[in-house]
C-alpha cells in the first residue's frame, strides 16, 4: 500500500516493538508528529524540556530495559542538542536511534533556515548515521538501523529524513522483524587458550566491565565465577553484573576503588576481563596496571583487544556465549589461601565515611536500606556517582544507569525519566550533585507533565565537588570556578514546577524525607546539604599506579 514518509517511519517503529519516544517537535519534524498523534494509543510520547534530555531519556530507557531507545528531533539546532546524549550512548554502547528531521531535499547544503548537516556532525558518535533522500530506501533504513544497534557491540544510530521525504509517498509492506540473536561464531583455538591460563593460575581474579551487563551474561558470569573460585571486581559500567552482596566481591577497580580491589588486582598473576575496555579511571597508570599478571581479556569487539593495556590472550565474542562455552569446559577449581588473603585485604580496608553527619555515602546507603537493593539507581557524574557506585550493593544488572565513558553532567535526570518509563513497577532514585542538577533541573517539569514519580536526590555541598577534590589535594587549594555561592533554593524550584520539595540538613530528616517520597507516587526533589570539603576515598592520584590508592587516613600519616 501506498503511504507517505512519516506513516512509513511509524509503522516501522511499531513493527520493532517501540511503545515509548522522547522528543521536541519542530517545523521539520512536523508530519511525523502529525502522524504520531495519530498513533497516541499505540506510542507514548513523552515531551521533554529540552532535547538533550530526550536523547538521555532514551538512553535511560534502553539500559533499564534492554530495548532500543528512540528519540526524535527537528533539524538545526534541535538536532545538535542531541548530539551530547549520542555520544553518552556511543561511549556506552548503548543502542538508541536517534530520527531527525531536516529541510527539504532541495535545501540541503545551501545554508536554509535551521539546516545542519547532523549526519556529518555525528558521524564519530554513532555506529552509523543515515540521511534518507528517497523515500523509497525509507523502511529499509529504519530496519537497518535497529539491527546495527543492537547487533554485537551495541551502541547508537542516527536517521536524518528531510522534510519532503516525510511527504512523500512510496510502498509500504510490513515485515516480521527477527530477533538479534548473538553470534556462536567463537574461535575454538582462544577457548582453549584462555582454558589453560585459567587451570595454570593461582592467583586469579575476574574484572567485569559493562559489556556483560550488555550482553545479559550475569548467570553465565555466576557460574563461571564459582567454578574458578576468584574474587571478583567491577567497573562502573559493570555494576550488578555480579552480585555486590556475594563475598566473593571485592568493590570497584580503579581511581576510586577499593583498596582490595586495587591490591589484588596488583598483586594476582592472572587478570581475567570480562566486557570491560580498560578505561584509565580504571587503570590508572596503564604500564604499572597489573604488572605481575598475564591478562585475559573477554570481549565482543576485536578492537578492544591490546587497545589500553597489552594482554596475554584474548576470546572475540558475545560474553554469554563465551563464558557459556567456558562453562562446559572448566573443571571445578579452588584456591583457598588466594581468597582468604583477599578476605583479610576486605577486613583491612573497607570503606567507610564520617558517621556522625549527614554525607553523600550516608545517603546512598539509607538509599539502599529503604529500597532493599531493589531500586534503579540513576547518577549525574561527580562525587556522588563514586558514592553511588561504593555504597549502594547492585546485585541485579541495569540497576545502575550513569555515564561512565564520557562523564555526561546533565545526563541524569533525563535517563532517570526513560527508566521509569521503561520500567513503572521500580522505584527509579537520581543522585545529583547540585552542579549537576542545574545543568538539567528542567526536567522535573518533564517528570511533572507526564506524571513520571522520579526520586531526585541533589547532594548540595554548593561547590563543582569532584573538581574542588582535585583542586584541594593537588591545585594548592586554589578553588578557580567551583564555589557556586549563588542563592538557589531547590525546594521552592521544585515546587515551583510541580514536584514536591524537601529539604535535609541531618541523617534524620533524610532518612524521614526519602521515606516520605517513597509513598508519594509523584515527582520529588530532595535537597541534602553536606559539608563542601567531604572527599570520595580512595582515591589514586594521576599517573600513579592503582596499587597507590591512599585515602584520609593515609594522608594523615604522611
Amino acid at each position: 500500500m501506498q503511504l507517505t514518509g512519516s506513516e512509513i517511519l511509524i509503522e516501522c517503529l511499531k513493527e520493532q516493538g517501540v511503545d515509548t519516544i522522547f522528543g521536541y517537535p519542530g517545523g521539520a519534524i512536523l508530519n511525523v508528529y502529525d502522524e504520531l498523534y495519530k498513533h497516541r494509543n499505540e506510542i507514548t510520547h513523552i515531551l521533554t524540556s529540552h532535547e538533550q534530555g530526550a536523547a538521555h531519556a532514551a538512553d535511560g530507557y534502553a539500559r533499564a530495559t534492554g530495548k532500543v531507545g528512540v528519540c526524535f528531533a527537528t533539524s538545526g539546532p534541535g538536532a545538535t542538542n542531541l548530539v551530547t546524549g549520542i555520544a553518552t550512548a556511543y561511549m556506552d554502547s548503548i543502542p538508541i536511534v536517534a530520527i531527525t528531521c531536516n529541510v527539504g531535499v532541495a535545501l540541503l547544503g545551501k545554508d536554509s533556515f535551521q539546516e545542519i548537516d547532523i549526519a556529518g556532525v555525528t558521524m564519530p558518535i554513532t555506529k552509523h548515521n543515515y540521511i534518507v533522500k528517497d523515500v523509497n530506501d525509507l523502511a529499509a533504513t529504519i530496519r537497518k538501523a535497529f539491527v546495527i544497534a543492537r547487533k554485537g557491540r551495541p551502541g547508537p544510530v542516527l536517521i536524518d529524513i528531510p522534510k519532503d521525504v516525510t511527504a512523500n509517498k512510496a510502498e509500504y509492506k510490513k515485515a516480521e522483524i527477527q530477533p538479534v540473536v548473538p553470534s556462536g561464531d567463537i574461535d575454538k583455538a582462544e577457548i582453549e587458550t584462555a582454558l589453560q591460563l585459567i587451570a595454570k593460575s593461582k592467583k586469579p581474579y575476574i574484572f567485569v566491565g559493562g559489556g556483560a551487563v550488555l550482553a545479559d551474561a550475569s548467570k553465565e558470569l555466576t557460574t563461571f565465577v564459582k567454578k574458578i573460585d576468584a574474587p571478583v571486581t567491577d567497573s562502573l559500567m559493570g555494576k550488578g553484573a555480579f552480585p555486590g552482596t556475594d563475598p566473593l566481591y571485592t568493590g570497584m577497580l580503579g581511581m576510586h576503588g577499593t583498596k582490595t580491589s586495587n591490591y589484588g588486582v596488583s598483586e594476582c598473576d592472572l587478570l581475567i576481563v570480562v566486557g570491560a575496555r580498560f578505561s584509565d579511571r580504571v587503570t590508572g597508570n596503564a604500564k604499572k596496571f597489573a604488572k605481575n599478571a598475564k591478562i585475559l581479556q573477554f570481549d565482543v569487539d576485536p578492537a578492544e583487544m591490546n587497545k589500553n593495556v597489552l594482554i596475554t590472550a584474548g576470546v572475540v565474542g558475545d560474553i554469554k556465549v563465551t563464558l557459556g562455552m567456558m562453562n562446559e569446559r572448566l573443571s571445578q577449581m579452588s584456591h583457598p589461601e588466594w581468597i582468604e588473603k583477599i578476605m583479610e585485604y576486605k577486613e583491612r580496608y573497607p570503606l567507610s565515611y564520617h558517621p556522625d553527619c549527614l554525607t553523600g555515602p550516608y545517603v546512598v546507603e539509607e538509599i539502599y536500606r529503604q529500597t532493599g537493593g531493589e531500586a534503579i539507581v540513576v547518577t549525574e557524574v561527580g562525587q556522588h556517582q563514586m558514592w553511588a557506585a561504593q555504597f549502594y550493593r547492585y546485585t541485579k544488572p541495569r540497576t545502575l544507569l550513569t555515564s561512565g565513558g564520557l562523564g555526561t553532567m546533565g545526563y541524569g535526570l533525563g535517563a532517570s525519566l526513560g527508566a521509569k518509563t521503561g520500567m513503572p513497577d521500580k522505584t527509579v532514585v537520581n543522585i545529583a550533585g547540585d552542579g549537576c542538577f542545574r545543568m538539567n533541573m528542567n526536567e522535573i517539569a518533564t517528570a511533572v507533565r507526564h506524571n513520571i514519580p522520579v526520586i531526585q536526590v541533589v547532594i548540595n555541598n554548593h561547590v563543582l565537588g569532584m573538581v574542588r577534590q582535585w583542586q584541594n589535594l593537588f591545585y594548592g587549594q586554589r578553588y578557580s570556578a567551583t564555589v557556586l555561592n549563588d542563592a538557589v533554593d531547590f525546594v521552592k524550584l521544585a515546587e515551583a514546577m510541580g514536584a514536591e520539595g524537601i529539604r535535609a540538613t541531618t541523617q534524620e530528616e533524610f532518612k524521614n524525607a526519602f521515606a516520605r517520597a517513597l509513598t508519594l507516587g509523584k515527582p520529588v526533589v530532595i535537597d541534602c546539604q553536606i559539608d563542601s570539603d567531604d572527599k570520595v576515598w580512595p582515591m589514586v592520584a594521576p599517573g600513579e599506579a592503582i596499587s597507590k590508592a591512599f585515602d584520609e587516613n593515609d594522608l594523615k600519616d604522611r
